[in-house]
Protein backbone atom coordinates (compact mmCIF):
# COMPACT_ATOMS: atom_id res chain seq x y z
CA UNK A 1 0.00 0.00 0.00
CA UNK A 2 2.96 2.33 1.05
CA UNK A 3 4.18 2.10 -2.90
CA UNK A 4 1.24 3.53 -4.20
CA UNK A 5 0.70 6.13 -2.31
CA UNK A 6 4.25 7.19 -2.56
CA UNK A 7 3.66 7.72 -6.82
CA UNK A 8 0.80 9.32 -5.75
CA UNK A 9 2.37 11.77 -3.97
CA UNK A 10 5.32 12.02 -6.04
CA UNK A 11 2.99 12.36 -9.37
CA UNK A 12 1.01 15.21 -7.28
CA UNK A 13 4.04 17.32 -5.60
CA UNK A 14 7.28 16.36 -8.42
CA UNK A 15 6.41 19.03 -10.71
CA UNK A 16 9.53 18.12 -12.69
CA UNK A 17 7.34 15.31 -14.07
CA UNK A 18 5.12 17.31 -15.81
CA UNK A 19 8.01 17.98 -18.58
CA UNK A 20 8.04 14.23 -19.14
CA UNK A 21 4.58 13.80 -18.93
CA UNK A 22 4.09 16.30 -21.65
CA UNK A 23 6.78 14.78 -24.10
CA UNK A 24 4.98 11.54 -23.95
CA UNK A 25 1.74 13.22 -24.33
CA UNK A 26 3.05 15.02 -27.16
CA UNK A 27 4.70 12.16 -28.83
CA UNK A 28 1.41 9.66 -28.31
CA UNK A 29 -0.55 12.59 -30.10
CA UNK A 30 1.79 12.92 -32.76
CA UNK A 31 1.86 9.11 -33.52
CA UNK A 32 -1.92 9.18 -33.76
CA UNK A 33 -2.69 12.15 -36.02
CA UNK A 34 0.25 11.12 -38.35
CA UNK A 35 -0.49 7.33 -38.84
CA UNK A 36 -4.70 8.30 -39.17
CA UNK A 37 -3.68 10.67 -41.54
CA UNK A 38 -1.58 8.33 -43.52
CA UNK A 39 -4.35 5.40 -43.32
CA UNK A 40 -6.49 8.14 -44.85
CA UNK A 41 -4.32 8.63 -47.88
CA UNK A 42 -3.48 4.92 -48.11
CA UNK A 43 -7.39 3.92 -48.15
CA UNK A 44 -8.29 6.81 -50.27
CA UNK A 45 -5.30 5.69 -52.84
CA UNK A 46 -6.12 2.09 -52.59
CA UNK A 47 -9.60 2.70 -53.51
CA UNK A 48 -9.25 4.80 -55.87
CA UNK A 49 -6.53 2.35 -57.45
CA UNK A 50 -8.71 -0.22 -57.13
CA UNK A 51 -11.65 1.67 -58.84
CA UNK A 52 -9.29 1.74 -62.24
CA UNK A 53 -8.13 -1.86 -62.29
CA UNK A 54 -9.87 -5.47 -61.99
CA UNK A 55 -9.07 -8.11 -59.70
CA UNK A 56 -6.90 -9.89 -62.07
CA UNK A 57 -4.73 -8.55 -65.25
CA UNK A 58 -4.66 -11.46 -67.77
CA UNK A 59 -2.18 -9.93 -70.45
CA UNK A 60 -0.07 -10.94 -73.34
CA UNK A 61 4.07 -10.83 -72.76
CA UNK A 62 3.77 -9.84 -76.25
CA UNK A 63 3.06 -6.16 -77.29
CA UNK A 64 0.96 -7.79 -80.76
CA UNK A 65 -1.63 -9.43 -77.89
CA UNK A 66 -3.35 -12.68 -78.45
CA UNK A 67 -5.83 -13.92 -80.82
CA UNK A 68 -9.19 -15.14 -80.54
CA UNK A 69 -10.27 -13.12 -77.10
CA UNK A 70 -13.82 -14.97 -76.91
CA UNK A 71 -12.20 -18.40 -76.29
CA UNK A 72 -9.34 -17.24 -72.99
CA UNK A 73 -12.63 -15.43 -71.84
CA UNK A 74 -14.41 -18.76 -71.56
CA UNK A 75 -11.15 -20.55 -70.47
CA UNK A 76 -10.82 -18.45 -67.95
CA UNK A 77 -14.61 -18.60 -66.77
CA UNK A 78 -14.28 -22.05 -67.09
CA UNK A 79 -11.12 -21.99 -64.43
CA UNK A 80 -12.63 -19.50 -62.07
CA UNK A 81 -16.61 -20.84 -61.92
CA UNK A 82 -18.87 -18.52 -59.98
CA UNK A 83 -15.66 -16.49 -58.03
CA UNK A 84 -15.22 -14.76 -61.22
CA UNK A 85 -18.10 -11.72 -61.68
CA UNK A 86 -17.31 -10.46 -65.07
CA UNK A 87 -14.45 -10.21 -67.94
CA UNK A 88 -13.50 -7.91 -70.71
CA UNK A 89 -10.75 -7.46 -73.34
CA UNK A 90 -8.67 -4.47 -73.69
CA UNK A 91 -5.85 -3.45 -76.20
CA UNK A 92 -3.38 -0.81 -74.42
CA UNK A 93 -1.48 1.04 -77.33
CA UNK A 94 1.55 3.89 -76.89
CA UNK A 95 0.25 6.41 -78.62
CA UNK A 96 0.21 10.86 -78.55
CA UNK A 97 -2.87 12.95 -78.69
CA UNK A 98 -2.64 16.04 -80.84
CA UNK A 99 -5.21 18.88 -80.13
CA UNK A 100 -5.45 22.53 -81.51
CA UNK A 101 -5.81 25.48 -79.14
CA UNK A 102 -5.58 28.88 -80.49
CA UNK A 103 -4.56 27.85 -84.20
CA UNK A 104 -1.63 26.01 -82.29
CA UNK A 105 -1.22 22.37 -82.13
CA UNK A 106 -0.49 20.96 -78.49
CA UNK A 107 0.83 17.17 -78.58
CA UNK A 108 0.48 14.81 -75.39
CA UNK A 109 1.91 11.17 -75.05
CA UNK A 110 -0.32 9.31 -74.09
CA UNK A 111 -1.98 5.29 -73.29
CA UNK A 112 -4.91 4.55 -75.57
CA UNK A 113 -7.14 1.80 -74.47
CA UNK A 114 -9.24 -0.20 -76.41
CA UNK A 115 -12.51 -1.08 -74.12
CA UNK A 116 -16.05 -3.15 -74.91
CA UNK A 117 -18.98 -0.77 -73.90
CA UNK A 118 -21.16 -3.90 -73.62
CA UNK A 119 -18.78 -5.55 -70.95
CA UNK A 120 -16.77 -2.98 -69.37
CA UNK A 121 -18.93 -2.27 -66.72
CA UNK A 122 -18.90 -6.16 -65.18
CA UNK A 123 -15.07 -5.78 -64.86
CA UNK A 124 -14.22 -2.16 -64.39
CA UNK A 125 -15.16 1.13 -62.79
CA UNK A 126 -14.34 3.02 -66.07
CA UNK A 127 -18.12 4.43 -66.32
CA UNK A 128 -18.30 5.17 -62.65
CA UNK A 129 -15.66 8.19 -63.21
CA UNK A 130 -17.01 10.03 -65.91
CA UNK A 131 -18.78 13.04 -66.21
CA UNK A 132 -21.67 12.15 -68.13
CA UNK A 133 -24.31 10.93 -65.92
CA UNK A 134 -25.68 8.56 -68.63
CA UNK A 135 -21.66 7.25 -69.18
CA UNK A 136 -22.23 6.28 -65.57
CA UNK A 137 -25.12 4.12 -66.01
CA UNK A 138 -24.41 2.68 -69.54
CA UNK A 139 -21.10 3.13 -71.30
CA UNK A 140 -21.40 4.88 -74.89
CA UNK A 141 -19.03 6.28 -77.25
CA UNK A 142 -21.43 8.06 -78.72
CA UNK A 143 -21.63 11.75 -77.96
CA UNK A 144 -24.58 13.26 -76.00
CA UNK A 145 -26.94 16.16 -75.42
CA UNK A 146 -25.64 18.21 -72.36
CA UNK A 147 -25.76 16.50 -69.40
CA UNK A 148 -22.23 16.65 -67.78
CA UNK A 149 -21.12 17.24 -64.32
CA UNK A 150 -20.80 21.11 -63.70
CA UNK A 151 -19.60 20.23 -60.02
CA UNK A 152 -16.66 17.73 -58.62
CA UNK A 153 -19.05 15.27 -57.35
CA UNK A 154 -16.57 14.60 -54.59
CA UNK A 155 -16.83 18.56 -53.26
CA UNK A 156 -18.05 19.54 -50.47
CA UNK A 157 -21.21 22.27 -51.44
CA UNK A 158 -19.93 25.71 -51.85
CA UNK A 159 -16.34 24.68 -52.23
CA UNK A 160 -15.95 23.69 -56.21
CA UNK A 161 -16.21 26.05 -59.28
CA UNK A 162 -18.67 25.80 -61.16
CA UNK A 163 -17.04 24.26 -65.00
CA UNK A 164 -18.59 27.02 -67.27
CA UNK A 165 -16.84 24.80 -69.96
CA UNK A 166 -19.26 22.37 -69.95
CA UNK A 167 -22.44 24.19 -70.06
CA UNK A 168 -23.18 23.71 -73.67
CA UNK A 169 -20.62 20.60 -74.02
CA UNK A 170 -22.09 17.90 -75.87
CA UNK A 171 -24.25 18.39 -79.43
CA UNK A 172 -24.78 21.50 -78.44
CA UNK A 173 -21.47 22.68 -78.79
CA UNK A 174 -20.80 20.50 -81.67
CA UNK A 175 -23.54 21.89 -83.83
CA UNK A 176 -22.69 25.63 -82.77
CA UNK A 177 -18.80 25.11 -83.80
CA UNK A 178 -19.86 23.33 -87.42
CA UNK A 179 -21.92 26.43 -88.11
CA UNK A 180 -19.29 28.94 -87.00
CA UNK A 181 -16.76 27.64 -89.08
CA UNK A 182 -19.11 27.27 -92.41
CA UNK A 183 -19.55 31.00 -91.42
CA UNK A 184 -16.32 31.53 -91.47
CA UNK A 185 -16.00 29.99 -94.72
CA UNK A 186 -18.41 32.07 -96.24
CA UNK A 187 -16.93 34.95 -95.11
CA UNK A 188 -13.35 33.81 -96.63
CA UNK A 189 -15.23 32.99 -100.22
CA UNK A 190 -16.71 36.15 -100.14
CA UNK A 191 -13.64 38.01 -99.21
CA UNK A 192 -12.24 35.67 -102.29
CA UNK A 193 -15.03 37.02 -104.94
CA UNK A 194 -14.70 40.84 -103.69
CA UNK A 195 -10.97 40.02 -104.59
CA UNK A 196 -11.50 38.27 -107.82
CA UNK A 197 -14.01 41.18 -108.90
CA UNK A 198 -11.71 44.07 -107.86
CA UNK A 199 -8.87 41.98 -110.38
CA UNK A 200 -11.13 42.18 -113.33
CA UNK A 201 -12.22 45.82 -112.38
CA UNK A 202 -8.84 46.94 -112.79
CA UNK A 203 -6.42 45.34 -114.90
CA UNK A 204 -2.82 45.29 -115.34
CA UNK A 205 -1.01 45.47 -117.96
CA UNK A 206 -0.62 42.06 -119.46
CA UNK A 207 2.99 41.23 -120.72
CA UNK A 208 2.92 40.48 -125.20
CA UNK A 209 3.28 37.64 -126.91
CA UNK A 210 5.57 37.83 -129.45
CA UNK A 211 5.02 33.71 -130.92
CA UNK A 212 1.33 34.77 -131.64
CA UNK A 213 2.77 38.26 -133.83
CA UNK A 214 0.01 39.77 -131.93
CA UNK A 215 1.09 42.49 -129.55
CA UNK A 216 -1.98 42.99 -127.81
CA UNK A 217 -2.61 39.59 -126.82
CA UNK A 218 -1.94 38.16 -123.56
CA UNK A 219 -0.20 35.14 -122.60
CA UNK A 220 -2.55 32.12 -122.50
CA UNK A 221 -5.25 33.66 -124.08
CA UNK A 222 -6.58 31.13 -126.88
CA UNK A 223 -7.00 32.59 -130.32
CA UNK A 224 -10.48 31.98 -131.77
CA UNK A 225 -10.11 28.84 -133.41
CA UNK A 226 -8.07 27.17 -130.34
CA UNK A 227 -11.30 27.62 -128.39
CA UNK A 228 -13.33 26.07 -131.04
CA UNK A 229 -11.50 23.42 -131.02
CA UNK A 230 -11.35 23.07 -127.36
CA UNK A 231 -14.99 23.04 -127.17
CA UNK A 232 -14.98 20.52 -129.91
CA UNK A 233 -13.06 18.41 -128.22
CA UNK A 234 -14.26 15.44 -125.71
CA UNK A 235 -13.73 15.59 -122.02
CA UNK A 236 -11.46 12.34 -121.32
CA UNK A 237 -9.68 13.63 -118.42
CA UNK A 238 -10.99 10.43 -115.84
CA UNK A 239 -10.46 13.18 -112.82
CA UNK A 240 -12.84 15.69 -114.06
CA UNK A 241 -15.80 13.00 -114.76
CA UNK A 242 -15.42 12.05 -111.21
CA UNK A 243 -15.53 15.57 -110.08
CA UNK A 244 -19.21 16.05 -111.94
CA UNK A 245 -20.21 13.40 -109.62
CA UNK A 246 -22.05 14.14 -105.94
CA UNK A 247 -19.94 13.05 -103.52
CA UNK A 248 -21.57 12.62 -99.53
CA UNK A 249 -19.87 15.31 -97.82
CA UNK A 250 -19.09 15.01 -93.75
CA UNK A 251 -21.54 17.16 -91.72
CA UNK A 252 -20.04 17.90 -88.34
CA UNK A 253 -23.04 19.26 -87.26
CA UNK A 254 -24.96 15.95 -87.96
CA UNK A 255 -22.11 13.68 -87.45
CA UNK A 256 -19.03 12.60 -85.48
CA UNK A 257 -15.77 10.54 -85.58
CA UNK A 258 -15.18 7.48 -83.75
CA UNK A 259 -15.63 9.04 -80.05
CA UNK A 260 -12.75 9.20 -77.51
CA UNK A 261 -12.98 9.87 -73.90
CA UNK A 262 -10.01 11.78 -72.68
CA UNK A 263 -8.25 11.77 -68.91
CA UNK A 264 -9.31 15.48 -67.40
CA UNK A 265 -5.27 15.93 -66.98
CA UNK A 266 -4.19 16.24 -70.40
CA UNK A 267 -6.95 18.59 -71.22
CA UNK A 268 -7.77 20.84 -68.18
CA UNK A 269 -5.39 23.77 -67.82
CA UNK A 270 -5.01 24.81 -64.49
CA UNK A 271 -3.47 28.53 -64.58
CA UNK A 272 -6.71 29.17 -66.87
CA UNK A 273 -9.09 26.81 -64.74
CA UNK A 274 -10.74 25.92 -67.90
CA UNK A 275 -10.22 22.59 -70.33
CA UNK A 276 -8.73 23.52 -73.64
CA UNK A 277 -10.91 20.75 -74.98
CA UNK A 278 -14.51 19.67 -74.02
CA UNK A 279 -16.55 16.85 -75.37
CA UNK A 280 -18.27 17.93 -79.34
CA UNK A 281 -14.58 18.88 -79.73
CA UNK A 282 -12.56 16.66 -82.77
CA UNK A 283 -9.02 15.72 -81.54
CA UNK A 284 -6.08 13.83 -83.65
CA UNK A 285 -4.76 10.05 -82.31
CA UNK A 286 -1.33 8.80 -83.77
CA UNK A 287 -0.83 5.19 -82.81
CA UNK A 288 1.37 1.77 -84.46
CA UNK A 289 0.20 -0.56 -86.20
CA UNK A 290 0.92 -4.45 -85.58
CA UNK A 291 2.53 -5.22 -88.54
CA UNK A 292 6.38 -5.19 -89.29
CA UNK A 293 8.10 -3.10 -89.27
CA UNK A 294 5.13 -1.29 -88.00
CA UNK A 295 3.97 2.27 -89.39
CA UNK A 296 2.23 5.08 -87.62
CA UNK A 297 -1.52 5.84 -88.36
CA UNK A 298 -3.45 8.92 -87.61
CA UNK A 299 -6.97 9.54 -87.43
CA UNK A 300 -9.87 11.64 -86.27
CA UNK A 301 -11.87 10.99 -83.13
CA UNK A 302 -14.78 13.06 -81.10
CA UNK A 303 -14.34 13.91 -77.44
CA UNK A 304 -17.15 12.15 -76.33
CA UNK A 305 -16.64 12.25 -72.14
CA UNK A 306 -14.07 13.25 -69.98
CA UNK A 307 -12.23 10.54 -67.41
CA UNK A 308 -11.87 12.04 -63.79
CA UNK A 309 -10.44 9.55 -61.53
CA UNK A 310 -8.74 11.59 -59.21
CA UNK A 311 -5.49 9.85 -59.51
CA UNK A 312 -3.11 12.42 -61.73
CA UNK A 313 -1.15 8.77 -63.06
CA UNK A 314 -4.82 7.72 -64.27
CA UNK A 315 -6.23 11.24 -65.84
CA UNK A 316 -3.07 12.13 -66.99
CA UNK A 317 -2.33 9.49 -69.38
CA UNK A 318 -5.58 7.54 -70.40
CA UNK A 319 -7.85 7.74 -73.10
CA UNK A 320 -10.32 5.10 -73.87
CA UNK A 321 -11.46 4.17 -77.39
CA UNK A 322 -14.25 1.43 -78.29
CA UNK A 323 -12.32 -1.78 -78.44
CA UNK A 324 -13.13 -2.86 -82.34
CA UNK A 325 -12.93 -0.12 -83.98
CA UNK A 326 -8.73 -0.02 -82.39
CA UNK A 327 -8.59 -3.25 -83.36
CA UNK A 328 -9.98 -2.22 -87.02
CA UNK A 329 -7.78 0.68 -87.23
CA UNK A 330 -4.38 -1.20 -86.10
CA UNK A 331 -4.70 -4.54 -88.30
CA UNK A 332 -5.60 -6.78 -85.34
CA UNK A 333 -8.75 -8.16 -87.14
CA UNK A 334 -8.19 -11.77 -88.41
CA UNK A 335 -9.97 -11.31 -91.76
CA UNK A 336 -10.15 -15.05 -91.78
CA UNK A 337 -12.56 -15.59 -88.76
CA UNK A 338 -13.28 -11.66 -87.78
CA UNK A 339 -11.66 -12.34 -84.59
CA UNK A 340 -9.61 -9.42 -82.89
CA UNK A 341 -5.90 -9.46 -81.12
CA UNK A 342 -6.41 -7.96 -77.42
CA UNK A 343 -3.70 -7.25 -75.10
CA UNK A 344 -5.25 -7.67 -71.73
CA UNK A 345 -8.41 -9.33 -70.12
CA UNK A 346 -9.77 -7.60 -66.85
CA UNK A 347 -11.19 -9.64 -64.64
CA UNK A 348 -13.61 -8.75 -61.50
CA UNK A 349 -14.24 -11.46 -58.90
CA UNK A 350 -16.56 -11.52 -55.91
CA UNK A 351 -16.00 -10.52 -52.74
CA UNK A 352 -14.51 -12.62 -50.22
CA UNK A 353 -13.00 -14.90 -52.52
CA UNK A 354 -8.81 -15.58 -52.19
CA UNK A 355 -7.39 -13.68 -55.38
CA UNK A 356 -3.78 -14.94 -55.19
CA UNK A 357 -5.13 -18.57 -55.07
CA UNK A 358 -7.43 -17.92 -58.17
CA UNK A 359 -4.17 -16.54 -60.08
CA UNK A 360 -2.39 -19.32 -58.93
CA UNK A 361 -4.71 -21.58 -60.73
CA UNK A 362 -5.17 -19.28 -64.06
CA UNK A 363 -1.56 -19.38 -64.16
CA UNK A 364 -1.41 -23.80 -63.87
CA UNK A 365 -4.16 -23.40 -66.71
CA UNK A 366 -2.04 -21.03 -69.64
CA UNK A 367 1.69 -21.11 -70.41
CA UNK A 368 4.08 -18.92 -68.76
CA UNK A 369 5.72 -17.93 -71.56
CA UNK A 370 2.79 -16.57 -73.18
CA UNK A 371 0.83 -14.72 -70.58
CA UNK A 372 1.30 -12.95 -67.48
CA UNK A 373 -1.19 -12.79 -65.07
CA UNK A 374 -1.18 -10.38 -61.90
CA UNK A 375 -3.33 -8.83 -59.07
CA UNK A 376 -4.26 -5.01 -58.55
CA UNK A 377 -2.03 -4.92 -55.66
CA UNK A 378 0.83 -6.85 -57.93
CA UNK A 379 0.45 -4.31 -60.68
CA UNK A 380 0.91 -1.42 -58.25
CA UNK A 381 3.23 -3.02 -56.30
CA UNK A 382 5.89 -0.29 -56.13
CA UNK A 383 3.46 2.35 -55.22
CA UNK A 384 1.72 0.80 -52.32
CA UNK A 385 5.27 -0.60 -51.22
CA UNK A 386 6.50 3.40 -51.46
CA UNK A 387 3.56 4.49 -49.64
CA UNK A 388 4.10 1.58 -46.53
CA UNK A 389 7.64 2.81 -46.88
CA UNK A 390 7.27 5.82 -46.03
CA UNK A 391 4.76 5.49 -42.89
CA UNK A 392 7.25 3.02 -41.19
CA UNK A 393 10.25 5.72 -41.57
CA UNK A 394 7.45 8.39 -39.93
CA UNK A 395 6.99 6.21 -37.63
CA UNK A 396 10.50 5.51 -36.68
CA UNK A 397 11.09 9.77 -36.40
CA UNK A 398 7.80 10.31 -34.51
CA UNK A 399 8.75 7.37 -31.76
CA UNK A 400 11.93 8.83 -31.06
CA UNK A 401 10.14 12.11 -29.63
CA UNK A 402 8.62 9.17 -26.86
CA UNK A 403 12.81 7.98 -26.48
CA UNK A 404 13.69 11.58 -25.90
CA UNK A 405 10.78 11.76 -23.24
CA UNK A 406 11.81 8.07 -21.45
CA UNK A 407 15.25 9.36 -21.29
CA UNK A 408 13.89 12.84 -19.28
CA UNK A 409 12.16 10.04 -17.16
CA UNK A 410 15.40 8.50 -16.86
CA UNK A 411 16.99 12.02 -15.56
CA UNK A 412 14.71 12.95 -13.49
CA UNK A 413 14.21 9.46 -11.64
CA UNK A 414 17.81 9.44 -10.54
CA UNK A 415 17.46 13.15 -9.26
CA UNK A 416 14.79 11.79 -7.35
CA UNK A 417 16.89 8.90 -5.94
CA UNK A 418 19.57 11.23 -4.90
CA UNK A 419 17.35 13.76 -3.22
CA UNK A 420 15.12 11.17 -1.10
CA UNK A 421 18.23 8.99 -0.33
CA UNK A 422 17.48 9.65 3.27
CA UNK A 423 13.90 8.27 2.50
CA UNK A 424 14.97 5.39 0.96
CA UNK A 425 17.17 4.54 4.12
CA UNK A 426 14.92 5.22 6.45
CA UNK A 427 11.95 3.06 5.02
CA UNK A 428 14.54 0.33 4.74
CA UNK A 429 15.21 0.37 7.81
CA UNK A 430 11.09 -0.07 8.51
CA UNK A 431 11.47 -2.91 6.63
CA UNK A 432 10.66 -2.15 3.68
CA UNK A 433 11.54 -4.90 0.65
CA UNK A 434 14.35 -3.94 -2.15
CA UNK A 435 11.41 -5.27 -4.22
CA UNK A 436 9.39 -2.54 -2.77
CA UNK A 437 11.38 -0.10 -3.01
CA UNK A 438 12.28 -0.68 -6.97
CA UNK A 439 8.13 -1.30 -7.16
CA UNK A 440 7.88 2.26 -6.05
CA UNK A 441 10.00 3.27 -8.83
CA UNK A 442 8.38 1.33 -11.29
CA UNK A 443 4.90 2.51 -10.71
CA UNK A 444 6.12 6.42 -10.99
CA UNK A 445 7.45 5.53 -14.35
CA UNK A 446 4.09 3.25 -15.01
CA UNK A 447 1.88 6.22 -13.58
CA UNK A 448 3.52 9.15 -15.37
CA UNK A 449 3.43 6.17 -18.89
CA UNK A 450 -0.47 6.32 -18.13
CA UNK A 451 -1.19 9.89 -17.63
CA UNK A 452 0.92 11.08 -20.30
CA UNK A 453 -0.55 8.18 -22.93
CA UNK A 454 -3.56 8.79 -21.88
CA UNK A 455 -4.14 12.24 -22.27
CA UNK A 456 -1.97 11.60 -25.91
CA UNK A 457 -4.55 9.15 -27.05
CA UNK A 458 -7.76 11.75 -25.89
CA UNK A 459 -5.21 14.62 -27.40
CA UNK A 460 -4.80 12.96 -30.83
CA UNK A 461 -8.33 11.50 -31.06
CA UNK A 462 -10.10 14.99 -30.61
CA UNK A 463 -7.38 16.46 -33.50
CA UNK A 464 -8.21 13.69 -35.48
CA UNK A 465 -11.89 13.90 -35.46
CA UNK A 466 -11.37 17.84 -36.07
CA UNK A 467 -8.42 17.72 -38.63
CA UNK A 468 -10.92 19.78 -41.22
CA UNK A 469 -12.06 22.43 -39.03
CA UNK A 470 -8.39 23.00 -37.56
CA UNK A 471 -7.86 23.49 -41.27
CA UNK A 472 -10.23 25.76 -42.16
CA UNK A 473 -9.27 27.76 -39.15
CA UNK A 474 -5.76 27.92 -40.06
CA UNK A 475 -6.71 28.71 -43.70
CA UNK A 476 -9.44 31.27 -42.39
CA UNK A 477 -5.91 32.34 -39.84
CA UNK A 478 -3.34 32.37 -42.80
CA UNK A 479 -4.97 33.43 -45.53
CA UNK A 480 -3.95 30.05 -47.36
CA UNK A 481 -4.69 27.09 -48.52
CA UNK A 482 -3.46 24.49 -46.54
CA UNK A 483 -4.56 21.92 -47.73
CA UNK A 484 -5.23 22.62 -51.78
CA UNK A 485 -7.66 20.25 -53.24
CA UNK A 486 -6.00 20.78 -56.86
CA UNK A 487 -2.70 19.20 -55.55
CA UNK A 488 -3.69 16.45 -53.59
CA UNK A 489 -7.01 15.52 -55.21
CA UNK A 490 -8.87 15.66 -51.79
CA UNK A 491 -11.20 18.38 -50.51
CA UNK A 492 -11.32 17.06 -47.02
CA UNK A 493 -7.86 15.67 -45.48
CA UNK A 494 -8.68 11.68 -44.93
CA UNK A 495 -8.64 9.63 -42.35
CA UNK A 496 -8.49 6.26 -40.41
CA UNK A 497 -7.86 5.59 -37.10
CA UNK A 498 -6.80 2.10 -36.87
CA UNK A 499 -7.30 0.51 -32.85
CA UNK A 500 -4.74 -1.65 -33.31
CA UNK A 501 -2.04 0.78 -34.38
CA UNK A 502 -3.33 3.01 -31.73
CA UNK A 503 -3.46 0.13 -29.11
CA UNK A 504 0.47 -0.21 -30.04
CA UNK A 505 1.42 3.67 -29.35
CA UNK A 506 -0.14 3.77 -26.11
CA UNK A 507 1.83 0.22 -25.30
CA UNK A 508 5.08 1.36 -26.28
CA UNK A 509 4.93 4.76 -24.40
CA UNK A 510 3.63 2.86 -21.25
CA UNK A 511 6.89 0.21 -22.46
CA UNK A 512 9.21 2.90 -22.68
CA UNK A 513 8.32 5.08 -19.68
CA UNK A 514 8.92 2.01 -17.47
CA UNK A 515 12.02 1.30 -19.13
CA UNK A 516 13.22 4.37 -18.18
CA UNK A 517 12.90 4.02 -14.65
CA UNK A 518 14.24 0.47 -14.44
CA UNK A 519 17.65 2.16 -14.20
CA UNK A 520 16.47 4.28 -11.06
CA UNK A 521 15.16 1.56 -8.90
CA UNK A 522 17.80 -0.61 -9.21
CA UNK A 523 20.24 2.02 -7.97
CA UNK A 524 17.71 2.89 -4.90
CA UNK A 525 16.99 -0.46 -4.41
CA UNK A 526 20.76 -1.62 -3.81
CA UNK A 527 21.22 1.50 -1.32
CA UNK A 528 22.01 0.30 2.07
CA UNK A 529 19.77 1.56 5.03
CA UNK A 530 23.31 2.44 7.02
CA UNK A 531 25.05 4.11 4.26
CA UNK A 532 21.45 5.73 2.90
CA UNK A 533 21.45 7.15 6.94
CA UNK A 534 24.92 8.42 7.80
CA UNK A 535 25.26 11.18 5.72
CA UNK A 536 22.21 12.77 7.49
Amino acid sequence: MYKILLCLRYLRTRWIALASIISVMLGVATMIVVNSVMSGFTHEMMTRLRGSFADLIFESTSLDGFPDADWHMAKIREVGGDRIVGVTPTVHVPSMLSFQVNGQWINRQIVLIGVDPATQASASDLSQNLLHAGNRQKLSFDLREGGFDLYDRQAPAGEAQERTDLKHAGWEYRRFQAERRKALERTQQAEAALREQQALANPSPAPLNPAAGNSSAPVGVPTDSAATDSAAAPVTDPFAQRATQPEQVFDPAKEQFTGIILGKELIFHDALARFLVIPGDDVKISFPTVGHPPKILSDNFTVVDIYESKMTGHDGNFVFVPLRQLQEMRGMIDPATGSGRVNAIQIRVRDGVDVTELRAEMAAAFSKAFYKIETWQEKVGPLLAAVAMEKQVLNILLFLIIAVAGFGILAIFFMIVVEKTKDIGILKSLGASRQGIMGIFLGYGLSLGIVGSGVGLILGLIFVWNINTIRDLLEYCTGQRVFDPSIYYFYKIPTVVEPLTVGWIVLGALVIAVLASVLPAIRAANLHPVEALRYE
